[in-house]
């Protein structure tokens, strides 16, 4: 009845990656969490262990609290997120055979009450449908805020259009590696 209660709210829209909830050991441990969404790929690698305080908004109480009335303490992992902006023409597409810039936003759970600040981010573009990478040049912008200038081939020498794949580390020493096989495309 807990599992099918969980899918309900899943597929009712409920919005947070809450939905999973697990008990880990006292000690710390370095974990990786993978996932496919609409073929953009993200692997996060973080450090964990057993929450001893509770760490949760009442407005956002967690998924064991709601289901099964678990008391015991928990909390959001510390997984960074990333937003584009892509900066994309109304058609959604780039001119090709210019640099174009792209910002990135690393941001975290909003009931991580202690986040970590994202302190490097590389981006990597693909022309060819992920075969080749070229790093792009990336610097700081603001906080957890990052710029990414992908210069960008001529509309016939790519395939599917630009692939994007994005590695941030934050000052804890967790990361993010997502691929967006085609991010926009040229034209």
């Amino acid at each position: 009845m807990v599992v099918a209660s969980a899918a309900m709210l899943a597929l009712a829209g409920c919005n947070g990656g809450d939905l999973i909830s697990y008990d880990l050991p006292a000690k710390p441990a370095r974990y990786t969490f993978e996932t496919t969404t609409n073929d953009v790929k993200t692997a996060w690698e973080y450090t964990s262990a057993e929450a001893t305080k509770d760490d949760s908004a009442e407005q956002s109480p967690c998924v064991g609290e709601v289901l099964v009335g678990k008391e015991a303490p928990c909390r959001p992992e510390p997984l960074i997120f990333l937003r584009y902006d892509f900066d994309l023409a109304l058609d959604n597409t780039v001119r090709a055979g210019q640099a174009h810039d792209i910002t990135v936003v690393g941001y975290y759970q909003p009931r991580l009450t202690a986040a970590p600040r994202v302190t490097s981010l590389k981006a990597e573009a693909t022309f060819d449908g992920g075969r080749t990478w070229r790093p792009a040049i990336t610097r700081a912008t603001g906080r957890n805020t990052f710029t990414t200038t992908i210069r960008s081939t001529q509309r016939d020498r790519t395939t599917k259009g630009v692939g994007l794949r994005v590695s941030a580390t934050d000052s804890r020493g967790n990361t993010v590696r997502q691929t967006i096989p085609t991010a926009y495309t040229l034209r």
